[in-house]
């Protein structure tokens, strides 16, 4: 008997010593760095990218009116960066940034752990082809800030490689992973946000997966190749 309660003293000290370690701040900061170094290079660079953005925009470090797309500035005054640097900031910090910032971290590293895995070029390819597309569409649609609609492509292509995935809204409903787009959309309509940025991710998603996916397999040939020189950059050779 005193052999059992030693053992079950022993193993409650170590409960609450892990309850201890998972509220001590210094335990919490290392697993927030380890789950930071452990994402793939080009999730993690976006993700520091988008949260440096739009925290300095909020501290008025940076005002958000040098960083919007505004394609008369682009074309008259060469501010050059505009094309780039919209897609960072995602807006005030708060409960929708946070959203945000979420699934953007989530999709985009599932792409590049999942289906562009050992395919950085690729994965990099297919960011600037939806970057082209968004500009574009931003010219008429008089949309300033494009990393949501950058997000949503990304979350529609992974949607559309990972169509037998069973998912839950909130615990409410339960849809496969096809519909997650839409149900995201309708969310942020929801919530009072236009639909607009949404849907032109989904046009740019879909247009992607289409003509790297469906084509392919309807002709026997690709559409869309990936420059020599971004394989040459940041593909491993010896990768297969």
């Amino acid at each position: 008997a005193r052999a059992r309660g030693g053992r079950e003293g022993t193993v409650a000290s170590a409960r609450v010593e892990d309850f201890r370690s998972a509220g001590n701040p210094a335990t919490m900061a290392q697993s927030l760095e380890e789950w930071y170094k452990e994402m793939p290079v080009v999730t993690r660079t976006y993700l520091t990218l988008a949260f440096l953005t739009t925290v300095l925009c909020s501290l008025e470090i940076i005002s958000p009116f040098t960083v919007y797309f505004n394609l008369k500035l682009i074309t008259q005054k060469m501010q050059l960066w505009r094309l780039v640097s919209n897609f960072f900031f995602f807006g005030n910090l708060g409960l929708d940034f946070l959203f945000h910032m979420f699934f953007l971290t989530r999709y985009c590293r599932l792409l590049e752990e999942g289906s562009f895995r050992s395919r950085t070029a690729d994965f990099i390819y297919m960011l600037l082809f939806g970057g082209v597309l968004l500009l574009i569409c931003a010219s008429f649609a008089q949309i300033q800030f494009l990393g949501q609609s950058l997000t949503f492509m990304m979350v529609y292509v992974w949607a559309r490689r990972n169509q037998h995935v069973n998912m839950s809204f909130l615990g409410l409903f339960n849809f496969t992973a096809p519909y997650l787009p839409w149900v995201l959309a309708i969310f942020s309509v929801v919530l009072g946000s236009s639909p607009v940025v949404d849907v032109v991710g989904m046009i740019a998603g879909h247009l992607y997966y289409f003509l790297e996916d469906i084509s392919p397999a309807m002709r026997g040939r690709r559409l869309l190749k990936t420059p020599s020189i971004l394989k040459l950059v940041f593909d491993n050779p010896h990768v297969d």
